[in-house]
């Protein structure tokens, strides 16, 4: 029994459909991966979120800014936000986002705001991703609440 199989007494509920995705996906990787352990590989926040910029920057993501939580916040290690052009490449960004997470870590996220493309959150446990349309990041300044106005000035876009 492998150790995502370990805790399997428990009552089944409708969110096993969902983590029996990862499970799978992890079992999967492991048949094509002989010597991997049948696992999910666990991640760092800092790993989760290398991988997470690796893949908004391969997906074309603007003006991409990193927020780090830690002692500010117990809703996660690390907020990023970044930007679309249009509501389609919003849409995009964050699919593809949560496919290469599901893909490469078995890792299922929380999303919200997908069908309108205008602000998509994309919960994966340790790193908060936000990715809007130009115009509601403008509108909603979610930097300004985090950030103090120095952080602010010396924000760069990763």
């Amino acid at each position: 029994m492998c150790t995502l199989c370990a805790g399997a007494s428990r009552r089944a509920t409708k969110e096993d459909d969902v983590l029996s995705l990862s499970h799978d996906a992890a079992h999967a990787k492991a048949a094509r991966n002989p010597g991997m352990s049948s696992a999910v590989p666990t991640l760092s926040s800092e790993q989760l979120l290398d991988h997470i910029l690796t893949s908004l920057d391969d997906e074309k993501a603007e003006e991409v800014v990193t927020v780090d939580l830690r002692g500010k916040s117990e809703m996660g290690d690390y907020m990023v936000i970044c930007s679309g052009r249009s509501s389609r490449q919003v849409t995009a960004i964050a699919q593809n986002l949560v496919d290469h997470l599901k893909q490469d870590f078995g890792r299922a996220s929380k999303v919200e705001g997908k069908d309108t493309g205008d602000w998509v959150l994309i919960d994966t446990g340790d790193v908060i991703v936000h990715v809007f349309r130009p115009e509601v990041r403008e509108f909603y300044q979610l930097e300004k609440m985090w950030l103090s106005p120095a952080d602010q000035k010396g924000a760069v876009p990763v």
